[in-house]
């Protein structure tokens, strides 16, 4: 079995998907995880962008369904969180209007990132480190993917509600996710499926064009995209995924990525 054969069945991607068999089979499994851990519902951060827009749909049809099975009221919670003034935020408003979410609160996260931003910058001062004296923009975006964290999980303490993540294979791959941030959730139930399939089931469930169309991006600084970023398409990324020959300059870049990524895939290691 070639590196490529190995990590697509690691990561369980198929080469086609059926759009509609895939939503169905996904709203079936948040409904029996939220029915076995007792919950009341689902939480997803809708950030603006396709892999949300898609997990909230799934998340909204999932809790109406039980809703309906259960003669109790289930919830799909969507939270806004941006960094101060957030350029799309539009279109996170647009995703819970397009499935109808009755119940959705805007986060921001710019008092309590700074607030840790500047604590860290005063360590580099005391311990005569970093002659900048300022964090980096990755170093403030880790910031940023954690407190969302914190945020969805004080809410979700308090509402006993699943935190849901939007983490798919695409992402997996390369490692592009951060630790203990937007890593950090209860259930995924994109993860078997690439960037080009998570776009195929957003067309199926409705998710309005000009956020399946938009260059996806973390949001984590300004400008930033993320094929500029890992320097690599999603379409190329895509196309390793489903077992197709790409460059082979693009093939090595994956398979480091994956390999140099390993940590974030793997329990904590102890002895």
């Amino acid at each position: 079995m070639s590196l490529q054969q190995q990590i697509i069945a690691e990561l369980g991607v198929k080469p086609t998907i059926d759009p509609e068999a895939e939503i169905r089979k996904r709203v079936d499994f948040l409904k029996q995880y939220v029915l076995g851990s007792g919950t009341n519902g689902l939480l997803i951060a809708i950030s603006g962008g396709v892999d949300s827009a898609v997990a909230a749909g799934l998340c909204k049809r999932a809790t109406d369904e039980l809703t309906q099975e259960q003669g109790k009221e289930y919830v799909t919670l969507g939270v806004f969180q941006p960094y101060g003034e957030q350029s799309d935020i539009e279109h996170s408003y647009a995703t819970a209007k397009a499935f109808d979410l009755k119940h959705t609160v805007e986060t921001n996260i710019q008092d309590a990132v700074d607030h840790v931003a500047s604590t860290v910058e005063k360590s580099f001062q005391d311990l005569a480190i970093n002659n900048a004296g300022k964090m980096t923009d990755k170093g403030k975006g880790n910031i940023k993917a954690r407190t969302r964290m914190v945020v969805q999980y004080a809410l979700s303490f308090e509402l006993n509600l699943l935190v849901v993540g939007t983490d798919h294979a695409s992402e997996a791959i390369t490692g592009f996710y951060t630790k203990w941030g937007d890593g950090a959730v209860d259930i995924t139930p994109l993860s078997t499926l690439n960037k080009r399939q998570v776009r195929q089931v957003a067309r199926a469930l409705g998710v309005p064009s000009e956020i399946v169309e938009k260059a996806p991006t973390a949001g984590l600084w300004v400008g930033q995209t993320d094929e500029a970023e890992l320097g690599i398409t999603y379409d190329e990324n895509s196309d390793y995924l489903e077992g197709k020959e790409v460059d082979p300059n693009v093939q090595s870049l994956l398979e480091n990525f994956y390999k140099n990524t390993a940590h974030k895939r793997s329990p904590i290691p102890g002895i």
